[in-house]
Order: C-alpha cells, then structure tokens, then sequence
C-alpha cells in the first residue's frame, strides 16, 4: 500500500491555489479555468517525448516479431487502458488478443468502482501469470501517482517474465518509474479538483496510450498515409468511408471502389489492389501476403 506520509508530496495530490474558490464561482467562470488548465497538458506530454519515443519503436519492434501490447492500471488509468485497446479491431482490424487491458478488479469494475483492488499488489502479479506475458509482449503499467501497488507489482512480474516493460505515471522518480525499463512520466502538476486524477493526469495517459497504438500500428503496415486501412466495415458509415478510401488509393470512381468493395468482401487492402493492379482477388491477397500486408508495397510505390 502507499505510504500515507509521502503520499501528500506528490504532485497530482498536491492542491494549486488558483482554484481554492472553485465553489464559489459561475459556471463560466470554472469551464474557462478548466479549458485554460486542460492546454497544459499537451505540453507536459511533449517534455516527455523522448522517453515516449524509445519505449514506442521498441514495442513496436516486439509487435513486429508476433507480439502483444498490454495496458494494465487501476480506476481511471485501467479504464483509459481498456478504452484504447478495445478501439484497436474495428480501427486497424487486429484480433482482440493483440492489443488488450488488464483491469484491476476484473470486467466488473470498469463500471463498479472497486478502488481496493489497486493496493492488491499479488493480485496484480497473478493477472500477469494469467495472461501468460512473455518475452515477445510490452506491458504499460499506467498509475497517475506511479506508486499503485497492484500496477507496479504487475510490471515487476511482467519484467521477470521478459516483457518489454513501460511505467506511465504521472510524478517524477516513481516505483512504477524504477520497475519498468522504460519510464515514462508526464508532470501534469495539481488538479482542478484536488486529487482527481481522471482529470489533467487522465488526459495526458489517453494521449499517450493514443500515441502507442496509433503509431505502432502504422508500424506494422495498418495504414496506408493516414487511412485506416485495415478497418473492419461493420456498419454503415464505416462501409461509405471504405469506399472513399479504395476511391483514393486505387483512384477510381465511387463504382468500382464498390464493386471491388463488394468482391473482396469489403477488404479495402484487398480491393485497392485489384483495381490498381487490374487483378482478381486472389491475385490481390498473394500480393498483400508476399508483401507483408503492406499495401504501399503491394501496389509497388514504396520508395
């Protein structure tokens, strides 16, 4: 458990006499203060670049090798960790076991606050055991104070295991910094609302999180420029924006990106290559598999 005497020393737990009368002011008044304080927080992401940067090209590089990227954290963090990792299948088209999170409290709790569970540090070992981490895997413990026992215990076993280990936190000179190879920490400083760290700290972990899938992703060849190509056309809007994109790519009318669309079961790899290329589906798919799923390669304009 976090010692109760050093927790007030932290920053995110720290109070900023800017908003000492918060109950006493207009509704204006606070949405303008807390818009004024939430731009802060792009810029305290940016001084922790660098540190991003290295543990993002070496999970990438893991994930390239087969892989898998794994988010675990407490309340708030836990919750940022399962949101990006469940938009990863219908963005880039990835099985839901190649980018998950671990939740302390299990399923349950990312609805029903069980904020006991975090100071659980064995349980957060075991719920590495469990998910088998192994020496191909990157695990992101995510802990606003950086010093959750169930995170750091987590990311100590993960590190044991071999993992490729990353602590996101955000105070300076955490455990979760000293368990993990890669430390991340963004200094967002007091919040709004003093303690609350769903607020500032919570911003600056989805941006990070946004960066790690993001970028890994274009890595492994799931985009194509900034199209999402490999996205699963599920519903309508989705289908129309895989028109668009085969339209583009394959410079081709709205029919023949459809009909091509519609031949390839809406595989918008697979079509933008049968129509640039003029060949089946088939012919398409061996490309793309020769080429590693990389459609720039698949269509011969890499440089």
């Amino acid at each position: 458990m976090t010692d109760p005497d050093t927790l007030g020393t932290l920053a995110t737990e720290g109070s900023d006499p800017r908003f000492a009368r918060n109950d006493e002011l207009p509704v204006a008044e606070l949405a303008a203060m807390m818009n004024e304080v939430d731009h802060t927080v792009p810029a305290a992401v940016g001084a922790a670049l660098p540190q991003i940067v290295s543990a993002i090209e070496a999970t990438a590089e893991r994930m390239a090798q087969g892989g898998r990227l794994i988010y675990i954290g407490a309340g708030t963090p836990g919750r940022i960790g399962v949101l990006d990792a469940s938009e990863c299948p219908p963005t880039f088209g990835t099985p839901p076991e190649l980018v998950f999170a671990i939740m302390a409290g299990g399923a349950d709790a990312l609805v029903t606050p069980t904020e006991g569970a975090e100071d659980d540090g064995p349980a957060g070992a075991d719920a590495i055991d469990a998910a088998r981490i192994g020496p191909l895997d990157s695990v992101i413990g995510i802990a606003s104070s950086g010093r959750t026992p169930y995170v750091v215990a987590a990311i100590q076993r993960a590190r044991a295991r071999g993992a490729l280990t990353v602590g996101l936190s955000c105070n300076r000179d955490t455990a979760l910094s000293a368990a993990a190879e890669h430390a991340i920490e963004v200094e967002v400083g007091p919040e709004f609302v003093t303690g609350s760290t769903r607020l500032k700290a919570g911003t600056a972990q989805k941006l990070v999180l946004n960066m790690f899938s993001t970028i890994s992703m274009i890595r492994l060849g799931k985009t194509y420029g900034s199209l999402m190509v490999d996205l699963k056309a599920t519903n309508h809007k989705l289908r129309e924006r895989a028109i668009r994109m085969v339209s583009e790519i394959a410079r081709t009318d709205r029919d023949g990106a459809t009909a091509a669309l519609e031949a390839a079961d809406f595989d918008v790899k697979t079509a933008s290559v049968m129509v640039e290329c003029g060949v089946d589906r088939e012919a398409a798919e061996t490309r793309l598999t020769a080429a590693n799923g990389r459609l720039r390669v698949a269509l011969g304009r890499q440089p």
